[in-house]
């Protein structure tokens, strides 16, 4: 990436634990105000049921577009620090948590590091990454060495997944 040029990226956000709602609202206030990065667009959030331990609430779900200089590393150090002040506690891996908080893809950029790998290695899997995104980007929005969305979404496993509530561009200043 050049110096002073954006970056199109798209953030997976979750959270099943203390108002998951408040959380993700309080999530996306808080990347509206990451340096150098614009929020563009925001999906609607939407509920399913847990990946992982079945023991746990459902997790609320979004996925948010942004623009950003910041280099791909220096964004997750910005996202995860965003996930500590809202009380993340890694204790167990896909267990319940306040904030979950990944970047799903980077413009075209193919990272594979041992603290970042994007796309996202499981996104093609999750009904409730692949849904928000289709919102925001539609059906043929093409995710590198994946396919398009619609072809994803048609072999996505089922999972239960339903909108709750409608946030969406207009409240994206």
């Amino acid at each position: 990436m050049s110096e002073g040029s954006q970056s199109r990226v798209f953030v997976g956000l979750g959270s099943n634990l203390d108002d998951p709602v408040s959380q993700l609202s309080r999530a996306i206030d808080a990347i509206a105000g990451l340096p150098q990065t614009s929020l563009q667009n925001i999906s609607s959030f939407y509920s399913s049921e847990p990946v992982g331990p079945a023991d746990q609430p459902d997790y609320i779900n979004a996925v948010a577009e942004l623009q950003t200089r910041l280099s791909p590393i220096q964004l997750l150090d910005e996202l995860q620090q965003l996930e500590n002040q809202q009380g993340r506690v890694r204790l167990e891996r896909w267990g319940a948590r306040t904030l979950d908080l990944d970047i799903l893809l980077y413009a075209d950029e193919h990272i594979d590091t041992l603290r970042l790998v994007v796309p996202h290695p499981q996104m093609h899997l999750r009904r409730f990454v692949l849904l928000p995104l289709q919102e925001i980007v539609g059906d043929d929005f093409e995710i590198p060495t994946l396919g398009t969305l619609a072809q994803l979404l048609a072999s996505c496993p089922e999972l239960e997944i339903s909108q709750i509530a409608s946030v969406g561009k207009s409240n994206v200043v």
